[in-house]
């Protein structure tokens, strides 16, 4: 059990990439102040754990009862994360376009830390390993993010403020990058090519 979990957590850390999400966390939070950040954290990881779970047991069902294909939905989130990235993009006064009450669930529980990728794998690891193991792999990778979201304070007062907007800047474009990667994938799957 204990390795088929191991097993089962390696794809789907790959696909949480909750490294590569902590710019956006902090890209999306900056200038929040830490008891309101500490709210998004929670709201961030409860979304992602209700997704994940309502979609592991109720996934294939719903997009079969709706019609919706994976590749509808990795189109759909990518679709949402570059309007997030464009708005920070040209948006140099720093309006927020997404609430901060809204923020911990979309886009940061989901797409960002369950999205597509996280759900489809967790379709394949079920398969492979077993319910309980998919299940662990994917409630510990959501914790770990937390964690890591929690922590981010401290890699801004490493890098300082310039570092901070350079790296917002920079995450933006990786975030329109990853949306648009997203959007192919999804059209790829839908026209299987």
């Amino acid at each position: 059990m204990l390795h088929d979990v191991f097993l089962a957590f390696i794809p789907i850390f790959v696909a949480v990439d909750c490294l590569g999400t902590l710019p956006i966390f902090v890209l999306l939070t900056e200038g929040i102040d830490p008891k309101e950040k500490t709210s998004i954290i929670v709201q961030s990881m409860l979304t992602a754990v209700g997704l994940a779970l309502g979609f592991i047991f109720l996934g294939k069902g719903i997009f079969h009862l709706l019609g919706i294909t994976i590749g509808d939905f990795m189109i759909a989130g990518g679709i949402l994360l570059f309007c997030l990235a464009i708005s920070d993009l040209l948006n140099p006064r720093k309006e927020r376009l997404v609430s901060t009450k809204d923020m911990g669930a979309v886009p940061l529980g989901t797409p960002l830390i369950v999205g597509p990728a996280v759900l489809t794998t967790s379709l394949i690891l079920i398969d492979q390993y077993g319910l309980g193991p998919t299940l662990a792999a994917v409630l510990i990778n959501i914790l770990l993010t937390g964690l890591v979201f929690s922590f981010s304070d401290g890699l801004i007062r490493l890098i300082g403020e310039g570092g901070s907007r350079a790296m917002s800047k920079v995450t933006a474009l990786l975030l329109s990058a990853i949306a648009v990667m997203m959007i192919r994938k999804g059209i790829m799957q839908v026209f299987k090519l």
